[in-house]
């Protein structure tokens, strides 16, 4: 038998939500998006809520499986519950005596801030605006409300571009001398709303209804389409949420934060969620509506200027703030409107935080009990830390800035970090500066959800009015970007495409440093320090060290690389990539002649010097990994890649005869263009590399080997422990891995029996050929360990060139390739970003087990940059590796993901 429970409901009141949808949150939240179960939550839990109702997501759904077109029976059930509505407050829709005035917001599941569409004061037309201000004894307050219902719903419903309705904002203002919309007179906004009319019926043919059940059908389609903006499809593509899940409405009946001088309205954090400190933090505007506060029209008050100016209202508030922390067991953003001195709230969610954020407020929720720490490592995003560990400016250039005149201003620090960039005023051109390769920041007067696009483009963000909720900095500390708003001092002509900052003038294109974490703004790009650890990221980390099985290693090259490394918390190197020891100007010449020699004789001449050279690179890095392993893989790339391009000498050289220069450079120059040309491969990434250089000219490896014995020798004479591992790279044939290894360990042998000392150490390879995951078994009779080179491994298992694809056709495969008029999306994720689990990640698994099938001790990590993203960490941990290798700035959250994948 099924129970009116057991069907979906297509509208519910806020107060019926849990015996009509479910009690369990998560299917709650499915089903009335996260406003409409966080109202629902809020009226269960006894909170002062403006009675309301939701329309499920259901029905948005609907929506779009009927080509934009409502249920047939839907606006009869919403009208029915609004009568529900009216029995409650004692006021009805289109009433000419007492009007009901409702709000229409969305809402999904996932918090989507500004994404969607809003329209407040539904209900009002020329009959009913009298007649609220008659109620409320208030004409002012009543056409304000009627000016923004008419702004928003136009803007909304009928896609009036916004800009258009500001325009004749600010010739209000300017006609009568004020500063702020809340100062205009009843006739200014009288005339107002004959203006916005009589524009939208010329710009468009169409006019706002009379008639409030009308108004609410145009405003439910229009939040319903809104689902589908650009603006909302970007933020879902940006973070990765299902775009069929479709948003709830809630439709809401209005209190008015622009009553009086005793009304107001705010959007208030349980604690700061810049710094993670706990306390309210917030802002409000006294005689306003919500989208003053977050749009950034008016600079509002701190929230912590309330409780001065009201303490009962301000305790009413923290008690209430306290009570859904307690109850969501995290960070709440709260919508609240104040209507004559009563306080309402609108909205609950988890809040926005930066990453500095999340981590403090994860740990300290975790130390009062809140949470357990295996939920407080759950709740940081692996990208978070990576965010954290970003450098800012060094103290000591900022002084000298500002001794040097570059100090341009402050701002409130809106979501900390730092940028430089070049400035642009428009967020169209901001993206189209970076798709070129340009670092920018985008200045703007205030942010709305258009300039998503602009924001996404950008470095950072610095705007003119608004404060620390408005819509830039709620955006941008979701991303992570750095942000500074409400620099009042920064006037912005945005057709001269120009500011002024105190004496300066700032242009198009020039280029400024913004410091979000202390609102300052400089002149010119800035020096940056290293990143720091807070005493909460090292606790966190600490406790995911106690919960996860990977092991986490570095990619290091260099001394000074694998010291960060061990700062940074890694157990040794997983690939050290002993062709980057070659490039810098000393080395470079002295590689190059061994490459030139006509012998093996003159070859074995530079590999001597070359060997030392080596040798003290080896000493180094295993000093800076005492007691831990360190992976080296011997030469890899084509020896073409450590001589000038063919291009290149051959226009030197054409040029040189052209002008009739004779002498020793041309001569030398003809004899490496000899060798280039010899060296000339088709395909040179599938070429003459790896252990196929090392068969060729076994030399090179020797040397190598003998540097890393000799180095390890000496390192343990200094009482450090070495484990080398070496790693010959790859490997395609069994063959190939016998001859080579067999070679190298008499090497080793010969080194050790030399020196009187023996060191413990491996031999294994990387396996990134197709062929040698398939094989794995026949290798592994060898290798002592292997180690995934996934870069390779995915570009031989796609048969993509890397470079290439991702010039040529992999973003199309990734945004969808246009055929007949209809888009294919033919890859999900970038895979050379996110490991491919279907076919790379097929072949490491067969690698995985047949390589332990004959030698169950068999060591197997990761190298490739899969090594440091989260969701290939992830596979890692479920195929068994023992551990994963990232660049040293990745091991953090190489440390974080392991734990999370372990506790998943």
């Amino acid at each position: 038998m099924t129970t009116v429970k057991d069907a979906p409901p297509s509208v519910v009141l806020f107060d019926e939500a849990f015996d009509r949808v479910s009690n369990e949150r998560e299917k709650l939240r499915e089903m009335l998006g996260g406003k409409g179960a966080g109202l629902a939550e809020m009226c269960r839990a006894g909170v002062s809520v403006p009675p309301g109702m939701t329309i499920s997501t259901e029905m948005c759904r609907q929506y779009y499986a009927h080509n934009g077109t409502l249920p047939p029976t839907l606006m009869q059930e919403v009208m029915e519950k609004v009568k529900v509505l009216e029995e409650r407050v004692g006021r009805r829709l289109g009433d000419e005596a007492k009007p009901l005035l409702l709000s229409v917001r969305s809402g999904s599941k996932f918090s989507m801030p500004g994404m969607m569409d809003t329209i407040l004061n539904l209900g009002l037309n020329d009959k009913t605006v009298g007649a609220l201000g008659k109620l409320w004894n208030n004409e002012r307050f009543a056409w304000d409300s009627y000016r923004r219902f008419i702004q928003m719903y136009s803007a909304v419903v009928l896609e009036i571009p916004r800009e258009r309705f500001e325009h004749l904002l600010e010739s209000a203002r300017r006609k009568h001398q004020v500063e702020n919309d809340n100062e205009l007179p009843v006739p200014a906004l009288m005339s107002l709303v004959s203006s916005f009319k009589e524009m939208v019926k010329a710009t468009s043919g169409k006019v706002v209804p009379a008639d409030p059940a009308e108004q609410l059908k145009g405003a439910v389609e229009a939040v319903f389409r809104s689902w589908k903006n650009p603006r909302a499809i970007l933020y879902r593509n940006l973070h990765h949420i299902d775009h069929n899940l479709g948003t709830a409405v809630t439709v809401q009946a209005m209190v008015f934060g622009n009553l009086d001088e005793q009304s107001g309205t705010g959007v208030c954090f349980t604690r700061d969620p810049g710094t993670g400190e706990k306390l309210l933090f917030g802002e409000y505007l006294i005689n306003a509506q919500g989208e003053d506060v977050v749009a950034g029209i008016r600079t509002p008050e701190k929230i912590s200027s309330l409780k001065s100016e009201n303490a009962a209202l301000y305790g009413q508030l923290e008690k209430t703030a306290q009570l859904l922390e307690e109850f969501y067991k995290d960070v709440q953003d709260i919508e609240f409107t104040i209507e004559q001195g009563k306080l309402y709230l609108l909205q609950t969610r988890t809040g926005k935080r930066s990453a500095q954020a999340a981590v403090k407020i994860a740990v300290d929720l975790a130390n009062e009990g809140v949470i357990s720490r295996e939920e407080a490592l759950k709740r940081i995003a692996p990208e978070q830390i990576n965010q954290l560990l970003l450098p800012s400016f060094d103290p000591a250039e900022k002084e000298k800035a500002e001794k040097e005149s570059r100090y341009l201003g402050k701002g409130l620090n809106a979501s900390p970090g730092a940028a430089i960039g070049m400035v642009s005023f428009s967020p169209h051109e901001a993206e189209k500066l970076s798709e070129k390769g340009h670092k920018v920041i985008l200045v703007r007067p205030e942010t709305c959800p258009d300039d998503l696009h602009g924001i996404v483009a950008a470095k950072g963000v610095l705007t003119s009015r608004g404060g620390m909720t408005s819509h830039a900095a709620v955006v941008a500390r979701g991303m992570g970007k750095p942000c500074v708003t409400g620099c009042s001092s920064l006037l912005i002509d945005l057709e001269a495409e120009e500011a002024t900052l105190g004496t300066h003038v700032i242009r198009k294109g020039d280029v400024i440093s913004l410091d979000g974490s202390t609102g300052e703004i400089f002149w010119g790009a800035m020096a940056m320090k290293a990143p720091e650890f807070t005493g909460e990221l090292t606790t966190l980390l600490e406790w995911a060290d106690s919960f996860r099985a990977l092991g986490i290693r570095a990619n290091a090259d260099t001394p000074q690389d694998a010291r960060r490394a061990r700062e940074f918390g890694a157990e040794g190197i997983g690939l050290c990539r002993t062709e980057h020891m070659f490039m810098d100007q000393e080395r470079l010449p002295i590689m190059q002649s061994m490459i030139m020699a006509a012998s093996k004789e003159d070859r074995e001449v530079a590999l001597v010097q070359l060997r030392a050279m080596q040798k003290e690179d080896f000493r180094a890095i295993f000093e800076a990994m005492d007691g831990y392993p360190v992976t080296i893989r011997l030469l890899d790339p084509p020896l073409h890649e450590f001589l000038p391009s063919l291009e290149e000498l051959l226009e030197s050289v054409a040029t040189r005869r052209a002008k009739g220069l004779e002498g020793q450079r041309l001569f030398r120059e003809e004899k490496l263009l000899k060798r280039v040309r010899e060296l000339k491969e088709s395909n040179p990434m599938m070429g003459l590399r790896g252990c196929r250089l090392g068969l060729l000219f076994p030399e090179i490896n020797e040397m190598q080997v003998t540097a890393i014995f000799e180095a390890a020798v000496e390192a343990r004479r200094q009482g450090i422990e070495v484990k080398p591992e070496i790693m010959i790279p790859l490997v395609g044939h069994e063959r190939e891995l016998q001859a080579v290894q067999q070679h190298l360990e008499k090497v080793a042998l010969s080194v050790m029996e030399r020196e009187g000392m023996n060191v413990e150490y491996l031999f294994g390879t990387m396996i990134e050929v197709p062929r040698a995951c398939l094989v794995a078994d026949k290798i592994a009779e060898t290798a002592t360990f292997f180690s995934f080179g996934t870069n390779d491994l995915t570009q031989m298992t796609f048969g993509y060139s890397r470079d290439d694809a991702e010039g040529k056709f992999l973003q199309r495969y990734l945004d969808g390739v246009e055929i007949d008029g209809e888009k294919h999306k033919i890859l999900q994720d970038n895979p050379f970003e996110i490991l491919d689990r279907d076919g790379v990640g097929q072949l490491m698994q067969i690698a995985v087990q047949k390589g332990r099938v004959v030698k169950p001790s068999l060591k197997v990590g990761v190298c490739g940059e899969h090594g440091g993203e989260s969701s290939s960490i992830h596979f890692a941990h479920k195929i068994g590796l023992d551990y994963v290798s990232s660049s040293p700035f990745r091991v953090p959250l190489a440390r974080l993901s392991a734990a999370q994948a372990a506790l998943k």
